[in-house]
């Protein structure tokens, strides 16, 4: 069915628009007209607010009480998607973090028939570890770390559908590991490591993409060594995921990082828990309890584990912590994170011919609406 949404301004991926209508004709947009210039006989759905694409989140771990690691079935991430729709999310990657093997492939497989049965919101699978490195674990558990194997890069492309993100410690695997990776279509990404500069510098010769959650879990820039984050700040082939929470990285450093990197290679991420879109208050990981208060989750040690974070409030965190500009704030959130996916030729623009999933905005930046391929949720 064709339909007119009006009354909106319009945030088309470059500028706000006002006095446009947007156009959708099933899973579509076919126009960003002016409105006056629309048809008589065409049916109008009025809106208000700021409508703009809807969010693209890389990295989130669970949501609606479900961690993707425990409940590794179609069901599970169907909730998980659910649960972040609310916040404006209509495209993410279910997050699976260091496990078995065993685990890993099941957690495959359920992706696979999620993809299968157009899972709204679902675009592909983050698998974050278990290639990782022990001295930057954070709360994964290091039982389970290991370099990857033969058998791992089999398992790792094996999706006939969607997109899949790897997350490793370079240091730790080989260098033609990244490349069969990245050569298969697996976005590959530098995380919970310990490399140095130059190591970083020639896994992005053999493919790497991007980085995951920028200065956690990995060395910070130093005078001589420039290490993980200053690779990721010198390179102009990567993207970087960060968390504007207030707790995972100083506001100084997330504005130092969008200084040296550029807005358009920088991308908000949630690493969100099973406890998004819930009153939870502790959820289990591996055992341990981790604890929700004072807007984040940590272990009793006090160690980070994921964020209490929605995508919807890391972009009001970008505008109202770092002072970035909302359209660049909301590119952050969409177009971005599509360009790193390879897909901003469908995803993250109000344009035609792109996909129909969209996120309509109050004032101050909270989400009145979502659209997944035209479709409310």
């Amino acid at each position: 069915m064709v339909v007119a949404l009006t009354g909106a301004r319009i945030f088309d991926g470059t500028h706000i628009l006002e006095g446009r209508a947007v156009i959708l004709d099933g899973a579509r947009i076919v126009g960003v007209p002016l409105e006056k210039d629309l048809g008589a006989g065409l049916k109008r759905q009025p809106i208000e607010g700021l409508l703009a694409p809807g969010f693209i989140d890389t990295q989130v771990n669970g949501g609606g009480g479900v961690l993707f690691n425990d409940v590794r079935t179609i069901d599970g991430i169907r909730t998980i998607a659910s649960a972040h729709r609310a916040y404006g999310t209509t495209g993410l990657l279910p997050t699976f973090i260091t496990d078995t093997r065993e685990r890993m492939i099941e957690a495959l497989e359920a992706m696979q028939d999620a993809l299968a049965a157009r899972v709204p919101g679902i675009l592909g699978i983050h698998v974050e570890g278990p290639f990782i490195n022990p001295e930057r674990k954070g709360v994964h558990n290091p039982a389970y770390m290991r370099p990857m194997e033969d058998e791992d890069i089999a398992i790792l492309t094996s999706l006939q559908q969607g997109r899949t993100i790897v997350t490793l410690a370079p240091e730790k695997n080989d260098m033609a590991a990244i490349a069969r990776l990245a050569a298969s279509g697996v976005l590959v990404c530098a995380g919970h490591t310990a490399s140095d500069y130059a190591t970083i510098l020639e896994a992005c010769s053999h493919g790497l993409r991007g980085f995951t959650h920028l200065y956690n879990a990995m060395p910070p820039l130093a005078g001589r060594e420039p290490a993980v984050v200053g690779a990721a700040l010198d390179s102009n082939s990567t993207w970087c995921g960060v968390i504007v929470d207030g707790h995972h990285v100083s506001d100084a450093s997330l504005r130092i990082a969008i200084a040296a990197k550029g807005k358009e290679r920088i991308m908000l991420v949630t690493d969100a828990m099973s406890v998004t879109g819930t009153d939870l208050t502790k959820f289990e990981l591996h055992g341990r309890t981790i604890y929700r208060r004072d807007g984040k989750l940590t272990t009793e040690d006090g160690t980070l584990a994921g964020s209490d974070l929605d995508m919807a409030a890391a972009v009001r965190n970008a505008v109202n912590r770092l002072g970035v500009a909302v359209p660049d704030a909301l590119r952050m959130a969409s177009l971005y994170p599509a360009s790193f996916l390879k897909l901003d030729h469908e995803l993250g623009r109000i344009a035609p011919n792109y996909r129909a999933s969209l996120v309509l905005l109050n004032d101050d930046l909270t989400v009145q609406r979502t659209w997944i391929d035209g479709a409310e949720n």
